[in-house]
């Protein structure tokens, strides 16, 4: 496989420290494969336990490895937007940290980069409690209600992208589980190409899971409908400037016309 020019990989992490080292091992492995110069963030959302500790060690030993701390635990789509804002080169994957996807698998993305701006993972065969999976089909159902999209696995932990991509949309405005939700959905707005690609499970061994804490799902619903009513303002916002543009178009249409009426009543 021919390497990629530059790749920033980004971990969202929270109390991790039984998982962070070996998906930081497996994924320097696998960079070193695919690509010629990288760099691999670990977000660290407020960890209590060494989470922060182990990536300092490993970041001695590779530079390119590289901490960066949220002080308090502020949530996964706040760690998601520090990981797509701080990544550098032209192209940037994010996957969780806990281990649940292979970061060898990014090589079933490369390929469909070539064509598409973002690749998106999809869980081709879920290996979640049965709570989880049903949350996954309630949250599928309310992004096609809510946004139109009918996308397999919206939240699946595992993207590629362009980096063109982050700085066009720029700011999101939630900072939840929906997070992942509003950057594909502003992406697939912006006309920018998105394709799936189906990717292997695996329960997590080590750790605690919180996805699905209510209070995790209750901010998640919330900020739901706030990004619904948000994106119907910005819609209003933007047919208000279309009207506009056409209005002002139209009086220095006529301004341009009758400038020159006197002139052209000589003439005939």
């Amino acid at each position: 496989m021919k390497k990629v020019a530059a790749l920033s990989v980004f971990f969202p992490a929270y109390n991790e420290e039984k998982n962070i080292k070996s998906t930081i091992l497996q994924a320097v492995k696998v960079l070193n494969q695919i690509a010629k110069i990288w760099e691999i963030l670990v977000i660290n959302d407020g960890s209590t336990d060494k989470t922060a500790e182990i990536v300092k060690k490993l970041s001695k030993k590779d530079k390119r490895v590289k901490l960066l701390n949220h002080k308090k635990n502020r949530g996964y789509g706040a760690a998601l937007k520090t990981g797509l804002f701080k990544s550098r080169y032209p192209l940037i994957c994010y996957t969780d940290s806990d281990g649940q996807f292979n970061i060898e698998e990014i090589k079933k993305f490369l390929p469909q980069i070539k064509f598409y701006d973002l690749v998106i993972g999809y869980r081709e065969k879920r290996t979640d409690k049965l709570f989880r999976r049903i949350l996954a089909n309630i949250l599928r159902g309310a992004n096609l209600i809510l946004f139109g999209l009918h996308f397999q696995d919206i939240d699946c932990g595992f993207k590629l992208f362009k980096k063109e991509v982050v700085d066009k949309i720029g700011k999101l405005e939630t900072e939840s589980a929906i997070t992942e939700t509003e950057f594909v959905l502003r992406a697939k707005r912006m006309g920018f190409k998105i394709a799936q690609v189906g990717v292997g499970h695996n329960s997590r061994l080590l750790g605690e899971q919180t996805g699905g804490k209510f209070k995790i799902i209750f901010k998640a619903g919330l900020e739901a409908f706030k990004l619904r009513l948000l994106l119907l303002r910005e819609a209003e916002m933007e047919q208000k400037r279309k009207t506009l543009f056409l209005i002002a178009l139209m009086v220095l249409a006529a301004f341009l016309r009758l400038y020159s009426l006197e002139e052209l009543m000589t003439s005939l």
